[in-house]
Parts: structure tokens; C-alpha cells; sequence
């Protein structure tokens, strides 16, 4: 997923949240676009019509990976779907992990930025999870959880 208007066009600095970004620069921005890539409008629609509340908890990935993967047979609602569930899947984990944020590759692609340095592709593995079911969300989220 490439986010235009989050890549490298923009150099100035935000510090009204406390938190000075360069998003060109590809440094971190948690509190700038957190809210704008949690949203997952797709998913959470899906998920609710399936009785699946998602309140970016672990647990809520469990209840996702449960879902019957309708979607797999609209050829253009998947890569929708996908993208989604990678941006929840990065929301939950920036939202629990201790030292997790989102940051924006010069690119513009979402990543999640992990304390130790690790970076995770949370957009490819939610296309992959939309796609096959495999890895599920919850697992991707135990591997990272430990580190």
C-alpha cells in the first residue's frame, strides 16, 4: 500500500503531539497517522456484519482469523480486504507492543518499526492472509509480540 501524500513530498515537521516527525525523512509518526491508517473501513465492515467486534486487541485477531473468508471469491474486494487486515494487524500491534510504531518508507509504505529495529510488513502479510489464511493474523502477532 502506498500512501502518496505520506511520502517523501512533505518535510515539514509536526510537533503538536509531542512527537517531532520528517515523514520524508522516514522517521516515525505514531501519533500522526495512527488514527488514519487504524481506520480499515473494509475490514471493520466485514467484521462487524460477521458479529466480530475489532477493538485492536489481540484477541480480536483470533476472531478474524475465525471469519469465513467470503471475500476470496471478489477478485476486487480482496486486495482490499488485505490491505486492511495488514493496517489492523499494525494498529494492534503499535497499540500493544511495548516500543512498536508505524513508519512510512520513503515509498510511502506502512510499516511497523519495532523496537529492536525489526521492520514488519504488516500490509504484505494481511494481502497474504486475505488471500490464503495463511499465516493467520493472531500467529504473525504472537511471533512479533516476542521479540
Amino acid at each position: 500500500m502506498n500512501i502518496p501524500f505520506l511520502s517523501g513530498r512533505h518535510r515539514k515537521r509536526q510537533t503538536d503531539a509531542g512527537v517531532a516527525v520528517d515523514s520524508s525523512e522516514g522517521r516515525r509518526d505514531p501519533a500522526g497517522i495512527s488514527d488514519l491508517l487504524a481506520e480499515c473501513e473494509l475490514l471493520r465492515s466485514q467484521a462487524a456484519e460477521a458479529g466480530v467486534r475489532l477493538d485492536d486487541s489481540a484477541e480480536s485477531l483470533e476472531a478474524l482469523d475465525q471469519l469465513v473468508p467470503r471475500w476470496r471469491d471478489d477478485e476486487e474486494t480482496l486486495p482490499w480486504l488485505g490491505n486492511d487486515a495488514g493496517l489492523y494487524l499494525g494498529t494492534v500491534i503499535v497499540r500493544t507492543v511495548e516500543g512498536a510504531a508505524w513508519e512510512i518508507w520513503p515509498s510511502g509504505q506502512p510499516v511497523v518499526r519495532l523496537a529492536s529495529g525489526r521492520e514488519f510488513d504488516v500490509v504484505a502479510a494481511g494481502r497474504e492472509w486475505a488471500s490464503s489464511g495463511v499465516p493467520e493474523l493472531s500467529q504473525l502477532y504472537a511471533e512479533v509480540a516476542e521479540t
